[in-house]
């Protein structure tokens, strides 16, 4: 939980268009050779530290990697029972897709990023949350009570310090059946606008917006989901859960192949545009990737993407353990890793990453 401040970075590079004459993937994904400044030997040597005979304990398990330079796979990989066509879980990864179904309904004319979310619970002006916006949504800064630990309750329960989770209790406890409805229920603890909290139940929350806004149910956003998103773009094997209420689990339950996220990171890193066509406003994917708060981590937030102060204009999904589709504007570079890293030892895949993308510097 972060009280918002300004975040200066330096200004963004341009979104690199698709190189001429390089196919879109949206049957095939062409492949290509690295570049020349690149050292084969030092990539394989990354690769084989992860997914090789006798990898670092430190990735837990290595699923899938995927690296794509200028529109081409250069280099792939695959760890045991997993390959090209194995659909692999998204955990917070999600939340970027639903940011772009968002980017997509607001195209359309049917929401409004800057109005009050339409949200029956929240109507009473007196509530502070009827002044929380699609908007406070999308950046975490609604400032709803939300905690969002990956872990069983702590503390000593009778002095009253424990702290229970709320997005553990939400997925698999008492909200799993309704999981918009649980985090709609949270208090206001903060005024809107004011402080940065990551929150899946606020993810789960922009999740409903889209569903009341389509109506018909999980059928229809399905349809909506690979009509206006996947389909163009080749995604064929999008499978999104949805809770016994009929929402789509948007904050963590999305299944794709490793190949099909790098379709999804490609289709961002070129600015919402999808071979001729503009799938997401451009406008909005410019705003996903500038940063409007810091975690207490120093991790700096854009509006459901996380975003890098690392001079290439890094910005990437991220997911429970590890799960990463990261874009990187300077290089025309995306990397997708998936994999179930324990959280002692996050650092691990996560300066592995770092030095795969400063090879392509």
């Amino acid at each position: 939980m972060t009280i918002l401040e300004p975040v200066p970075l330096e200004p963004l590079p341009a979104l690199p268009a698709q190189p001429a004459g390089v196919p879109w993937p949206t049957k095939d994904w062409p492949t290509g050779s690295l570049p020349g400044h690149v050292d084969p030997a030092e990539l394989e040597t990354l690769i084989e530290s992860a997914f090789g005979p006798e990898p670092d304990p430190g990735f837990g398990e290595s699923h899938a990697l995927v690296i794509v330079h200028e529109g081409r796979i250069v280099a792939e990989r695959y760890g045991a029972n997993t390959g090209p066509d194995t659909p692999l879980l998204s955990w917070s990864m999600a939340k970027s897709v639903t940011h772009s179904l968002v980017g997509i309904l607001v195209k359309d004319g049917r929401l409004d990023p800057g109005a009050v979310a339409p949200i029956d619970a929240w109507r009473d002006a007196h509530d502070p949350r009827s002044r929380i916006t699609l908007q406070h949504l999308l950046r975490m800064t609604d400032g709803l009570e939300f905690n969002e630990d990956y872990s069983l309750p702590s503390g000593d329960a009778d002095s009253g310090e424990a702290r229970w989770s709320h997005c553990i209790d939400m997925l698999f406890g008492s909200g799993q059946d309704d999981v918009a409805g649980y985090a709609i229920e949270r208090p206001a603890r903060h005024e809107p606008g004011v402080v940065f909290n990551y929150s899946s139940g606020t993810s789960n929350i922009v999740s409903r917006i889209i569903g009341d806004e389509l109506g018909g149910g999980s059928e229809t956003l399905r349809s909506f989901v690979n009509d206006r998103l996947f389909q163009p773009i080749g995604v064929r094997t999008a499978d999104l859960t949805f809770d016994a209420a009929g929402n789509f689990v948007g904050s963590s339950y999305l299944h794709m192949t490793a190949r099909d996220w790098a379709r999804f990171g490609l289709l961002n890193l070129r600015g919402g545009e999808w071979d001729g066509e503009q799938i997401v406003p451009r406008s909005w994917v410019e705003d996903c990737r500038r940063a409007w708060a810091v975690d207490e981590d120093g991790s700096h937030y854009g509006t459901h993407w996380w975003v890098g102060d690392d001079g290439r204009g890094s910005f990437w999904c991220s997911g429970f353990e590890i799960q990463r589709v990261i874009c990187v504007p300077r290089t025309d570079l995306v990397v997708v890793r998936l994999g179930r890293t324990p959280q002692e030892n996050y650092d691990t895949p996560k300066v592995w990453l770092e030095t795969i993308i400063a090879l392509f510097d």
